[in-house]
């Protein structure tokens, strides 16, 4: 199956393209089409991943359900069938990496929350001993569990820029203080709840990102959800801190683009055969031990 880069949906206005997702304006809504797009080090890559948009888009639905008992997310509908009558010629190419979403006011920030000590709050913590202004312990090793999960918020890259951590003052001053607090309130709650689901298939979730917005219903939950785009999933079996550790994310591509020494400036390269089977694997197996379903791509 050849991977999806880039969507044309003829009369329809787009109304933004990211690394991964293009959206559409469908009336009061928005749909939102995984791509099989895959960025590394802040650049799409030349190749896709063929079927990681579904694997996105199947994981976070499941994911929204899970949830919403926490807090009311964006999915109108995820069923082709139901979609506008615009969208019907269009069914075969969305089947199943669409979404048509609820239009909300985005909040500027990533909303992270850390339960083990990895990527960049590693690095933080090596270089400082706190992450996103939070102290923590001395002697604290790579991939050590904290004994909190931890908020660390981060602004949102703008025109491919990179992510970058902020302290929750700084993230007060964007947003508001009680808007950030009830982000954070709910950040935790959800990783709670989806790091115990997470151990009960035999993965650990590291840390993780949402971002959240508002409507006419008050705070709701958007984009994408726990996949292995926006977490850190490790398995459980062999967790061993004191390094890196195996993951179902991007890692993998991240370690080829690593070992070709690649300059991470534009253009990105093409991956070989071998690095995309293995990394669409990489994303099905995720999908399998969270839902307990194969997905057929």
């Amino acid at each position: 199956m050849p991977a999806l880069i880039e969507t044309e949906l003829g009369g329809l206005t787009l109304h933004a393209r990211g690394k991964v997702r293009d959206l559409y304006a469908v009336g009061e809504y928005l749909l939102l089409v995984a791509t099989d797009r895959i960025s590394a080090f802040d650049h799409v890559l030349a190749s896709g991943i063929p079927g990681k948009g579904k694997v996105l888009t199947q994981l976070s639905i499941f994911w929204f359900d899970l949830l919403r008992d926490i807090v009311p997310n964006h999915l109108v509908t995820a069923n082709v069938d139901e979609f506008p009558a615009e969208l019907r010629e269009y069914a075969d190419e969305l089947r199943d990496r669409s979404m048509l979403v609820k239009r909300a006011q985005m909040f500027p920030v990533e909303c992270v929350v850390r339960g083990y000590l990895s990527g960049s709050a590693w690095k933080e913590y090596t270089a400082t001993g706190a992450v996103c202004g939070i102290r923590l312990g001395p002697g604290l090793s790579e991939s050590d569990k904290l004994p909190e999960p931890i908020f660390t918020p981060a602004t949102k890259s703008l025109h491919g820029s990179h992510d970058e951590n902020i302290p929750f003052s700084q993230m007060v001053s964007l947003v508001g203080k009680d808007s950030s607090e009830r982000l954070r309130e709910l950040s935790l709650a959800i990783y709670r709840k989806a790091s115990d689901y997470a151990e009960q298939r035999g993965l650990i979730l590291a840390d993780t990102k949402f971002e959240f917005g508002t409507t006419a219903e008050g705070i709701i939950l958007a984009d994408e959800v726990l996949t292995p785009d926006s977490s850190r999933y490790w398995p459980s079996e062999g967790y061993a801190p004191g390094g890196a550790q195996p993951s179902f994310d991007k890692q993998y591509v991240r370690d080829y683009l690593e070992s070709i020494r690649w300059n991470k400036q534009a253009p990105a390269p093409a991956l070989p055969e071998d690095v995309v089977r293995r990394t669409q694997e990489k994303y099905l197996e995720a999908y399998r031990l969270l839902t307990g379903k194969q997905l057929v791509v």
